[in-house]
């Protein structure tokens, strides 16, 4: 797909240009290295008009994910959540996917960086896996060792595992792929939280080893307010293939549920699951059509 096109307009340090002129730094480390941070929020048009969901949770998760690497953050949040509300206005966006980006400069040394940039960009994007229930596979590819990297962090080198997954599950004939983590158990997928469902009770991988996700903690906060059973412990291969359904989470994707998983089909019907109940909740409170907390 096109993100941009001559007119689009992006936020970099401190003022808006067009993408296209905004050139990059052949000499940085995010480029060689992967050595950056980012995000991923969405706008959503409501009837109060265009509204961010969770904006400052996900800034506030940008800055850190930037201190876990050492990499500058000079920015206030509230700053930039007004100037995403001005990169939609001056796109003409009312619904959108919105991409922060932290950035390196020149360095090619494997150290960390004094400098850092910051660019915001926004493009009409649908949910990321599409709205059809999803083949998904177990991956060959495992989950970052979390004694190894920050998996709780959004680093954009760390999105090459989720690549290779992804494709590979592609490739095979699925529409996404499950890793597993270092101990055999599920973890979640290339880059969403899964969630399983079980005789009547909801079940997630534990944050050990695991993606904290906002929309995965949202996921939670609904099962608690509608009085679902929500369980958070490790889940063997077996347990998924074995479940009645299953779905899963994420900002882009936003709630898609599985059809299936390797050769086993999911026998219950998607649209009488908990999991589609709690979609449709979802769905209500990110275009605010139940009262909920957003940013403004």
């Amino acid at each position: 797909m096109q993100y941009y096109n001559q007119n689009t307009k992006i936020f970099l340090n401190g003022e808006f240009v067009h993408a296209k002129s905004a050139g990059i730094d052949l000499f940085g480390q995010s480029l060689h290295y992967g050595y950056g941070a980012f995000e991923g929020l969405r706008a959503y048009n409501t009837h109060n008009g265009t509204r961010i969901f969770k904006a400052e949770e996900h800034f506030e998760r940008l800055k850190k994910s930037c201190e876990s690497i050492g990499l500058p953050y000079r920015w206030n949040n509230r700053y930039l959540i007004e100037q995403c509300y001005e990169l939609l206005e001056l796109n003409n966006l009312r619904a959108a996917y919105i991409r922060p980006l932290v950035f390196s400069g020149s360095n090619m040394h494997l150290t960390s960086s004094e400098d850092a940039n910051i660019m915001l960009a926004a493009w009409e994007w649908g949910p990321y896996l599409g709205q059809n229930l999803l083949r998904v596979n177990i991956s060959s590819y495992e989950r970052p060792n979390p004694k190894s990297f920050h998996i709780d962090a959004k680093i954009s080198g760390q999105y090459i595992n989720s690549i290779l997954a992804s494709t590979e599950a592609i490739r095979k004939g699925f529409d996404e792929a499950l890793l597993l983590d270092q101990d055999g158990y599920v973890a979640q997928a290339s880059s969403e939280n899964l969630f399983i469902e079980k005789d009547y009770k909801i079940y997630t991988p534990p944050l050990e080893n695991v993606f904290p996700g906002i929309t995965r903690q949202t996921v939670i906060d609904i099962c608690k307010e509608l009085g679902i059973d929500i369980i958070e412990k490790k889940l063997t291969v077996q347990d998924v293939y074995t479940a009645d359904n299953a779905f899963l989470c994420g900002t882009a994707a936003e709630i898609i549920g599985i059809k299936q998983v390797d050769d086993i089909v999911y026998k219950e019907e998607w649209e009488y699951s908990i999991g589609a109940t709690i979609q449709i909740k979802y769905k209500n409170l990110v275009l605010e059509q139940e009262n909920y907390e957003v940013i403004i």
